[in-house]
């Protein structure tokens, strides 16, 4: 995929190792809170939400963790009110990086992010210092047993995808961020199975890291996905082979 960098291998092989199944489970209600306010809490008519509850679900998240987060979003139950923010900064190697967040107090999570960056030999920046760097897209992801390459070539371009590779996870595709939805009707009308659709920030050209600068970066992304506030860490940066081996080990 252009722009698409390794980092997520990292994520699902630590993953995989470390379970922080208590944090994945505050970031995703979080997420379906904020798809119901925005969208409302019918899934139906609400694309967000829907997402988020096939995140959720894929998570083996309790339904009445699910059902509360809705309510919580829709106003039917008490809870904290989140704003939606983005940071922008630079990381080891000149590395980009963008950091959705989800906080109930701002100043709070500026401080901790910034003190993330410092530690970590990065620097919090101003609006617009890294977002030029990326486009937001919609990914589409398939095991690789699920389909053919022709198959969801043909499938996936004639439903308004621009892009398709694959890595370790399997198959991904990509597409215009309004067409996600489409795209990914077509391919599961296709008859093949999506293990995934969300949205992402690619990077437009992406560069390579290695060395001690890939492994200060890991660590500060690491850091920053750690973060009870942080969404989603973006990065312009592809890893060495080693600094995955390294990483995942």
């Amino acid at each position: 995929m252009s722009g698409h960098n390794k980092w997520s291998s990292i994520k699902h092989r630590k993953g995989a190792q470390d379970a922080r199944r208590g944090k994945l489970f505050t970031k995703l209600i979080k997420e379906i809170t904020v798809a119901a306010r925005a969208g409302g809490g019918d899934p139906a008519g609400n694309p967000r939400l829907r997402r988020a509850l096939e995140a959720a679900r894929a998570a083996n998240m309790p339904a009445d963790n699910i059902t509360r987060a809705i309510k919580k979003g829709t106003g039917e139950l008490e809870g904290a009110s989140y704003e939606e923010l983005m940071y922008e900064g630079v990381g080891p190697g000149g590395a980009l990086l963008l950091v959705e967040v989800a906080t109930d107090n701002r100043n709070r999570t500026a401080s901790e992010v910034r003190k993330i960056f410092d530690r970590h030999g990065g620097s919090l920046g101003a609006s617009g210092s890294a977002a030029w760097a990326f486009e937001h897209k919609g990914v589409v992801r398939l095991a690789r047993e699920a389909a053919t390459e022709e198959r969801l070539f043909e499938v996936a371009v004639g439903a308004g995808a621009d892009d398709l590779g694959a890595d370790d996870e399997g198959w991904f595709v990509q597409c215009a961020r309004e067409s996600l939805d489409a795209v990914r009707g077509a391919i599961e009308s296709a008859g093949m199975t999506v293990a995934s659709a969300s949205l992402a920030w690619i990077a437009r050209t992406p560069r390579t890291v290695s060395g001690r600068e890939a492994e200060q970066l890991a660590a500060l992304l690491e850091a920053l996905e750690d973060h009870d506030d942080v969404q989603n860490a973006w990065c312009d940066a592809s890893f060495a082979e080693t600094t995955l081996e390294a990483a995942s080990g």
